[in-house]
């Protein structure tokens, strides 16, 4: 039998494997029978495995020294700690002598931790994708030459099946070697290809961003929400994408793909409906049936998501949605120092959902016959249950809550005052709560991770600013005040804290989406110590990720090794991670939003050179996946509208392609760009300009305030001596917030705004080059003082021709 059929056959082995109970129970963690080398980490994955039989090494050189010595392959399992069927495996496997032994004679085993270890975690599951034909998930299982090359990958494995393999493996290395290595480099040679962007002659344009709004359409499940169907994952990068899109071009049918998918899941067991906070995913096409996982990364995002849901709808139960989770955030998230922990596990007791579930007669000992008839009623609560067990698919008595129909049909049918309901559900759901806190609490993941929490802050200062929520704002503070203060070695941010030990150098994830949270704390704040040490982070992108040649960012940085003990690069393949990575944005579509942002802020042209150079690199892999949302086509949009011309309200042709300024200008804190769709110009014809104008930070300007005649309202006209056409302008909307000089809600312009002009020429207009003067006032104000009003005229030349 060939090596390639002797692993296809060991692949059909992983997929006959059933996932069903197990029967062997946990050591007492008081006794400690054997210690390995992961007692040491400060993962709590890791130390979770510490005190296994198995010898297990984390990721490093001594391990891969050992395996050259001995001429050994090296295992290696990557999972997290609050993942289900790493403890499965554990239970089954790692906790027991006989597989110990096999693996610790033919072996060296090796433990990562995937949310420590992103680089690792994505190449490793490319090798086992590979392998398994597009299978994966965790714990994933993968056997390496010494030199950290995969040659053969699973998943999860039953005791028996697990003992099976590892005895196979070992043979084939010992008998095969010559066939193992030629496979390793086949595959690693493949996770190389895979890491790359497609070279594409074809340039990022808005095409791309409507054939990604049409994919998501005809996905779209209009009963129930979302995108396809079971298992459904909380759909981050649509609705980020379907809310940036709806702003910028109102769409009836994208915001009715937001607000039902908002409505389902709300609805749904997938959110926690007495604790607040979202459970990582629904195992039906419902939003009934979570697996329990909470996940700090999903809930910032949701956060966001629901914020705008609510700016764009009103919808009280999007606020209701945003405030359970930063209630549960502040309750079971937060460490004493203010930053945010990762994870809790989906099983307590190891008994998935068990901590989240009820039976009704729990529920009528806690709230009495009375209210528990109502609350069943509301909540879905049956008799009977209605909770499947995930693993073995058995019912049991016990059950999810969930709405089944709004609160204010049931009060409605129920001849309930609704109001008067919420009152008395509110009170239910904290005696509830309160119950539920005397139960086994799920294993808590307790490190902080930079990446993670740069999402929470990002989430908790915009729906701060936005909703007028200071509480939030403070909590956003705390977090980054924390990661700004102890997360940052010799200048370099770290990935993770836990137990006073900040380590290993942070990726692109982790300076990308901390960039973005302190901008956002920025804008909520007005402190300039958090826009200075995001300009820091963004440096650092450009200077140790930047790929210089082809555009776009690594993973990792080009320099490792600055901590000790941080050998980030040794044995990875250097990639841009375009898929994200579980169900996280896009690193690199983070990046180029958050370069564009600093080029509106800072003036610095090298950063908006930077997000250029990141979109049109990745333009081969964005017309690769076609169809699919990713944060780049939110920068993707972000680039085309500052740096092209654009539509009007009023509905004229967009031109999405991509230049300079045709025409400068300064102003009193006023930087003005003007760019034109076309410069000659038939008569009859009409020619879109797009007027940016970058306030300096610090500075604001006024919109359209009636009734104020005591500031200047910012205003563009379009004149020329003789008069040859007609203008329509668009003025931006503002945000109405306080002007701290005159103290009043006004209408304000900060950051950069753009005013959209379309220019008809009339049939008769003078041929040959004709100056346009546009007519720009504005009056500048800071926190403690008004410029006077400015009229500043920019002149800018076009050439009228005849077509006919």
């Amino acid at each position: 039998m060939n090596l390639r059929r002797a692993m296809a056959c060991l692949v059909v082995l992983l997929f006959a494997i059933g996932q069903g109970s197990f029967s062997f129970s946990q050591e007492d963690a008081t006794m400690h029978k054997h210690t390995n080398k992961l007692i040491d980490e400060t993962s709590p994955y890791l130390l979770q495995h510490a005190h296994n039989p198995v010898d297990w090494y984390p990721w490093g050189p001594e391990a891969f020294a050992k395996a050259k010595k001995e001429n050994k392959p090296v295992f290696l399992s990557i999972g997290y700690s609050t993942c289900y069927w790493c403890h499965v495996m554990e239970r089954e496997s790692f906790e027991r002598e006989d597989v110990a032994e096999v693996m610790n004679a033919n072996y060296v085993c090796i433990k990562v931790d995937r949310e420590e270890r992103p680089d690792l975690d994505q190449q490793f599951m490319i090798a086992t994708q590979l392998v398994t034909r597009g299978s994966g998930g965790w714990p994933n299982s993968v056997w390496l030459t010494p030199d950290g090359k995969a040659w053969m990958a699973g998943t999860y494995f039953s005791h028996d099946s697990f003992k099976r393999i590892l005895s196979q493996l070992s043979g084939i290395w010992k008998t095969r070697n010559d066939e193992v290595m030629k496979q390793a480099g086949a595959i690693t040679d493949m996770i190389s290809r895979a890491g790359q962007s497609p070279d594409s002659t074809k340039p990022a344009s808005k095409e791309l961003i409507s054939v990604a709004i049409e994919a998501l359409k005809s996905r779209f499940d209009s009963v129930e929400g979302g995108f396809g169907g079971a298992p459904k994952f909380p759909p981050h990068s649509a609705l980020a994408l379907l809310v940036d899109q709806h702003r910028r071009e109102p769409d009836a049918a994208v915001l009715k793909m937001i607000n039902t998918t908002l409505t389902k899941m709300s609805r749904g067991g997938v959110h926690d409906q007495i604790g607040g906070g979202f459970h990582r995913y629904s195992t039906d096409a419902k939003w009934l049936l979570p697996h329990f996982e909470k996940m700090l990364y999903d809930n910032a995002q949701l956060m966001r998501a629901y914020t705008d849901g609510y700016l764009l709808s009103e919808d009280d139960s999007y606020l209701a949605a945003v405030d359970g989770i930063v209630e549960w955030l502040s309750r079971e998230m937060t460490s004493p120092e203010g930053g945010f922990y990762s994870a809790i596990d989906s099983e307590s007791d190891a008994t998935e959902g068990k901590y989240y579930v009820w039976t009704r007669d729990e529920i009528v000992s806690v709230l009495g016959k009375d209210d528990a008839d109502v609350f069943a009623g509301v909540y879905g609560v049956l008799a009977d249950g209605n909770f499947h067990d995930e693993a073995s698919g058995e019912q049991s008595t016990s059950n999810i809550l969930h709405l089944p129909k709004p609160i204010s049909q049931f009060a409605a049918a129920a001849k309930l005052d609704e109001s008067e309901l919420e009152v008395r559900l509110s009170a239910m759901r904290s005696k509830l709560l309160a119950e539920r806190q005397k139960r086994l609490y799920p294993h808590l993941d307790d490190k902080v991770l930079a990446a993670w929490n740069g999402l929470m802050i990002e989430s908790l200062a915009y729906a701060g600013r936005t909703l007028e929520r200071p509480d939030y704002v403070e909590a956003a503070r705390r977090a980054a005040d924390f990661v700004l203060g102890s997360m940052i070695i010799d200048g370099r941010l770290q990935r993770t804290s836990r137990g006073g030990q900040s380590k290993l150098d942070g990726y692109l994830n982790d300076h990308a989406f901390m960039a973005a949270a302190l901008l956002e704390l920025h804008r909520a704040t007005e402190e300039a110590k958090y826009l200075d040490a995001a300009i820091d982070l963004a440096d650092r992108m450009l200077a140790d990720f930047q790929d210089e040649q082809a555009g776009g960012f690594f993973f990792t940085s080009r320099s490792a090794n600055h901590a000790a003990g941080n050998e980030q690069n040794d044995f990875v393949i250097r990639s841009k991670n375009l898929g994200g990575g579980g169900n996280l944005p896009s690193g690199n579509g983070i990046a180029a939003r958050v370069m564009l942002e600093l080029a509106t802020l800072t003036g610095d042209a090298k950063y908006r050179e930077a997000a250029n150079r990141t979109i049109e690199g990745l333009a081969g892999s964005l017309w690769a996946s076609a169809g699919n949302a990713d944060e780049l086509l939110v920068a993707l949009a972000m680039q085309l509208e500052t740096g092209a011309a654009v539509a009007s309200a009023a509905g004229v042709t967009v031109n999405d392609s991509l230049s300079d300024a045709d025409l400068r200008f300064t102003a009193n804190a006023i930087v003005g760009e003007l760019f034109a769709s076309q410069i000659r110009v038939g008569r009859g014809e009409t020619v879109d300009f797009a007027i940016r104008l970058s306030i300096e930070p610090g500075w604001h300007l006024y919109g359209d305030n009636p009734g104020v005649d005591f500031v200047q309202s910012t205003t563009l006209d379009i004149s020329s001596a003789e008069p040859f056409f007609d203008a329509k302008i668009a003025t931006p909307k503002g945000t109405r917030k306080l002007d701290e000089v005159l103290k009043q809600n006004l209408v304000l312009y900060q950051g950069e705004v753009t005013f959209r002009a379309t220019v008809q020429i009339a049939g008769d207009a003078p041929l040959g080059k004709q100056p346009l003067t546009f007519t720009l006032r504005s009056q500048a104000c800071d926190a403690s003082r008004c410029i006077a009003p400015q009229t500043t005229d920019a002149v800018f030349e076009i050439e009228v021709v005849d077509h006919s």
